[in-house]
């Protein structure tokens, strides 16, 4: 971002917190929000297209299923080793400030709660936390993981090769599901997990493309946005209804919305403020603005 672009940038952020100041304020955040913690998004300029997990066919065919544990085998490593960001220090703050009503994510990495954010409503569920969809048994992902190396050995000697030959960097590129790029001949003998308790499908316990979210879900997010003063957008493109339906909700509602991401987003002609920048930067543009001095 070139200094006069990065200026007016800062300037509409601190307009804006200046104006959201004393409102209670939900806050939705998208991939965007994690970029800075390596978790990559899928809609930032520049970035390659990439097809997401369609939940349907996770649960209908076996080598989906197989691809994406193969993936998520040599992913999940990077993916479960990211800290918090600036961005998430800076809503867990917020909270406890008493400035922020509402924390809703799309990201399934658990990055709020390891910040600090104790009232988060995780709308597609967290990769940490995997479901029988057979008897409905709850693992720990982590646990999961020595299973998958012992099960797939081949998929773990090629990693360590690649590491080697570049010089203990990232074996396999990181995708935004907790998953990594792989060969195709190393996943057409991947083994999948089953469940230990009654052998049905493993599946972790998030939302993906093509599902539906927990009514319940939706009606808490509903009436956290009907409790807000404002909405805060930040790291999302808006294309997923769970998230725009949201943004048009609090539009109806006729809300002050700030959205900060890099690129455009669906929900562009209904913002209050649009801003063009990274969320962690924009966060500490805005947030000097939006706490009020005498605030402890």
């Amino acid at each position: 971002m070139s200094g006069e672009r990065a200026a007016d940038a800062r300037a509409a952020l601190q307009e804006a917190g200046a104006r959201l100041r004393g409102l209670p304020l939900a806050a939705l955040t998208g991939a965007g929000c994690s970029t800075d913690s390596g978790i990559p998004d899928y809609r930032s300029p520049g970035r390659q297209a990439r097809t997401p997990i369609q939940g349907p066919a996770f649960v209908r065919d076996p080598a989906v299923r197989a691809r994406y544990w193969a993936r998520s085998l040599a992913g999940w490593p990077r993916f479960a080793a990211a800290a918090p960001n600036a961005a998430h220090l800076a809503l867990a703050d917020l909270e406890r400030r008493g400035a922020l009503s509402a924390l809703l994510t799309q990201n399934v990495d658990r990055l709020h709660r390891r910040a600090g954010s104790r009232s988060v409503l995780e709308l597609h569920g967290a990769l940490e936390d995997v479901r029988c969809l057979g008897c409905g048994d709850q693992t720990d992902r982590a646990g999961l993981q020595p299973r998958l190396e012992a099960e797939n050995p081949a998929i773990c000697d090629w990693i360590a090769r690649q590491e080697a030959i570049r010089a203990l960097q990232i074996a396999a590129q990181q995708a935004p599901d907790g998953d990594a790029d792989l060969p195709d001949a190393l996943i057409a003998g991947v083994v999948a997990p089953d469940c230990r308790r009654c052998g049905g499908v493993l599946k972790p316990d998030v939302v993906f493309f093509g599902d539906n979210l927990p009514p319940e879900r939706t009606q808490a997010a509903s009436l956290a946005i009907d409790s807000a003063g404002a909405l805060i957008v930040l790291g999302t493109s808006l294309q997923v209804w769970s998230g725009w339906r949201l943004v048009r909700r609090a539009a109806e509602r006729r809300l002050p919305i700030l959205i900060l991401n890099r690129g455009p987003t669906r929900g562009d002609d209904l913002a209050t403020w649009k801003v063009e920048a990274g969320v962690a930067e924009g966060m500490a543009a805005m947030i000097s603005a939006l706490i009020s001095p005498d605030q402890p």
